[in-house]
């Protein structure tokens, strides 16, 4: 194939469509399917199963769908699943799932996933989230759709970040963070609806507030978290996005920080 460069090594199992772009050094496992529109810029490693949608682009030095180093990983056959118009910028790291939960590991659409990043096994991600510098991600971890990541924020195990939150710099989440809402700090903390992202991503003035009345019973009427969604559900326009905070709420199993 012509777009592929002469240095690069690519497995004779590996199927790639005739319009993939593979650069200098770049290597290519066993069991590795890249669809069309792909670009791997150069010394992109993509280890196998895994399974790539169209339009992926793969900046330098990335590493995707290698084995876990999770020490329960016995070698079992575990996949990586990635979709559509993702972007993965240079030394983020991507790892397969394990027996030991899910068995794959799962990346939706058109997610920017920028240098330094670290996505352990058995994660779920969702559609057009951001992942910013060095940001990690441990086993397990459930993000929904349009979910921003500060910069080094560490997501321990089995935690999940709904839709449109939003956490900052450096933050620690060792709890599950609440749709539609900002955490920051160290420890980290709630910081207030994610307004500004609400507002960049359309969301009316008449959502907003509908949004800010379910913050405030939820996270500053003091009550337990089963009578705040009641009351929730009683006070507040029951639309789509207050069933996600709802949602969000009743989905924890880790807690939420508040």
């Amino acid at each position: 194939m012509s777009n592929i460069h002469p240095t690069a090594i690519i497995h004779e199992t590996a199927q790639l469509h005739e319009s993939v772009q593979v650069g200098p050094y770049c290597v290519i496992g066993e069991d590795v399917s890249i669809d069309e529109g792909c670009i791997l810029k150069s010394h992109v490693v993509i280890a196998g199963p895994t399974t790539i949608k169209q339009n992926n682009e793969f900046f330098s030095f990335c590493v995707i769908g290698e084995d876990t180093p999770d020490l329960k990983f016995k070698g079992e056959k575990a996949t990586l699943d990635i979709g559509e118009g993702n972007t993965f910028r240079e030394f983020c790291k991507v790892h397969r799932g394990t027996a030991a939960d899910l068995g794959y590991t799962k990346i939706g659409d058109g997610n920017l996933i920028m240098p330094g990043v670290m996505i352990a096994h058995d994660c779920v991600l969702g559609n057009d989230n951001i992942l910013v510098d060095n940001s990690a991600l441990a086993g397990h971890v459930q993000l929904g759709n349009n979910v921003t990541l500060g910069g080094y924020t560490l997501v321990h195990q089995f935690c999940k970040l709904g839709s449109h939150s939003f956490t900052g710099m450096g933050s620690i989440i060792s709890m599950d963070v609440v749709a539609f809402t900002r955490v920051a700090g160290n420890p980290t903390k709630q910081a207030g609806l994610n307004s500004i992202g609400l507002e960049r991503k359309g969301f009316s003035k008449d959502e907003l507030s509908n949004l800010k009345k379910a913050y405030k019973i939820f996270f500053r009427e003091g009550l337990r978290a089963e009578e705040a969604v009641e009351k929730i559900k009683s006070e507040c326009a029951q639309d789509k996005n207050i069933d996600t905070f709802i949602k969000s709420i009743q989905s924890s199993q880790r807690g939420v920080i508040r």
